[in-house]
């Protein structure tokens, strides 16, 4: 699914008006009919539902929402916030069949008006600004904006929170005023805003909602920003042959572990089995033969010189894809080894853990590492080799600056993990869960990875269906051990469920 900018999103908005054809006014109903359907499910009926509008569109919405679950026989009470002579047309429409509906109290507040006490058990709609807001909201509105995040009651924003940029960062304000949602009720396709951590404090769980907004439109649009969807990773996952066998699937080579670091092995190597691949070899260091044979029997081993560390590598010429970085450590010997690495293969690498931060430490090697190689750091990682940023949305340009400039594939771990490719698009996941924040989780990540592109699958092909399955996988294992309790091999183990949801 395409991101668009906001601007586009406007232009999206009439398009559809003029060649659905639909009018605004019923654009604005449809909109808000999905956020009633979400609210009536989630919200008990005993709730006392505040809806708080601003004179603009948002605000019609709001007034919409507030008419349609009054109807449904909630408590609700409207404040329209500034003139009401300045409401838009829509906005105004929805204003005069609220007030025709008689069970809804409408309050106009201005400045001088006292602000209404909120009950930490209500429900807050902000219905006040939407998506196109420019700059910091400031005076009165500001003021409201405070009184509703200074208690305890659920807040629901319908599209963005307001006071929220929906393209650009608001960390370089001091003490915003943005609303703080528990819930925020969007309109398909989705905001940039959303997908950095900076943000989650004011847009909370987002719920993305499809109200018909033309299709021919987005398809038309181009786009540097794209969400993963299972559609996304059903159009790319490969179906099998009847007549297949194990040479067809690739042979997958992973040069992962160190004493005391062989766990790290085990995780990657299960992960990249149960990814597809026909073969698997580990390159380990002598100490962890036992461990490695006895924990995965289906891997073949190619066994380093030293018993600690790995100091070699192998004829890399009978391998389909390659990974690095999984517990190796970051001995000389060992940074000479990626090196060599570097400088032999004649295919993309899979690059993860101490690999990277070798290569943080080793600038200068970068730009020796074969077009089409996949970085997979966490945000940490990610400053030792790229540098720090100012903040999110500067962290996604250098991300995709470094992609472009080097010719490879950067997979930057966390809540909605982002791709960057060369041609300097970011992909964001829709899959994963906070119980994946736990040790081991990046391994597997890079055995699956490793596994897809031993099969035949692109690089970016590659990112995108690793990190969906990785993600779905800790959601599945998540449901069935919580968040807490989840570990890493909790997520191997629930691959084949993960891509029995593609077929």
């Amino acid at each position: 699914m395409k991101i668009l900018p906001i601007n586009k999103i406007r232009e999206a908005d009439a398009y559809t008006i003029q060649y659905e054809p639909i009018a605004s006014i019923d654009l604005m109903e449809r909109a808000a009919t999905a956020c009633f359907y979400w609210l009536i499910l989630n919200i008990p009926h005993e709730k006392k539902i505040r809806v708080f509008c601003g004179p603009g569109n948002n605000g019609g919405d709001g007034l919409a929402i507030a008419r349609l679950t009054s109807a449904r026989g909630y408590i609700v009470e409207v404040y329209l916030l500034g003139d009401p002579s300045k409401l838009s047309p829509d906005c105004a429409i929805n204003y005069q069949r609220a007030i025709d509906l008689h069970s809804i109290k409408v309050h106009f507040l201005a400045e001088t008006d006292p602000l209404p006490a909120i009950n930490d058990e209500d429900i807050i709609i902000d219905a006040i600004f939407g998506s196109g807001l420019t700059r910091p909201v400031t005076g009165f509105m500001a003021g409201v904006i405070g009184h509703l995040n200074n208690n305890k009651a659920i807040r629901v924003a319908i599209d963005i929170p307001s006071g929220l940029f929906g393209d650009e960062t608001v960390s370089g304000i001091k003490n915003p005023a943005i609303i703080r949602a528990d819930y925020t009720l969007t309109f398909a396709p989705p905001k940039l805003a959303f997908f950095f951590p900076e943000n989650d404090k004011f847009a909370g769980d987002w719920k993305l909602l499809d109200i018909g907004i033309s299709a021919a439109f987005i398809r038309q649009t181009d786009s540097h920003n794209f969400y993963i969807e299972a559609e996304d990773c059903r159009k790319i996952l490969k179906k099998r042959n009847i007549y297949s066998h194990k040479g067809t699937f690739g042979h997958a080579l992973l040069f992962c572990g160190s004493r005391g670091k062989m766990g790290a092995a085990v995780l990657a190597a299960k992960s990249c089995l149960r990814s597809g691949p026909g073969l698997v070899t580990v390159h380990i260091p002598s100490s962890g033969i036992s461990i490695l044979q006895t924990a995965i029997p289906e891997a073949m081993l190619d066994i380093d010189d030293s018993p600690d560390i790995l100091t070699v590598i192998p004829d890399l010429s009978v391998f389909s894809s390659i990974g690095i970085g999984p517990g190796i450590g970051k001995e000389d010997p060992t940074a000479k080894t990626l090196k060599l690495l570097i400088q032999n293969s004649s295919k993309p690498v899979i690059i993860d853990a101490d690999a990277i931060n070798i290569l943080g430490e080793n600038k200068t090697w970068i730009p020796f590492i074969p077009k089409g190689s996949i970085f997979t750091p966490h945000p940490k990682e990610f400053e030792r080799l790229v540098g720090k940023p100012v903040n999110d949305f500067d962290r996604n340009k250098m991300q995709r600056e470094f992609s472009a400039r080097y010719g490879v594939y950067i997979i930057l771990k966390g809540a909605h993990t982002a791709i960057t490719t060369p041609e300097g698009l970011s992909y964001f996941n829709s899959t994963g869960n906070p119980g994946m924040a736990t040790g081991g989780s990046g391994d597997v990540l890079t055995g699956i990875l490793t596994g897809l592109m031993a099969q035949g699958y692109t690089s970016l092909d590659t990112c995108i269906l690793g990190v969906y399955l990785h993600g779905l996988a800790g959601d599945h294992a998540s449901q069935l051990h919580g968040q807490e309790a989840l570990i890493a091999s909790d997520i191997t183990e629930q691959l084949g469920k993960a891509f029995l949801s593609l077929y």
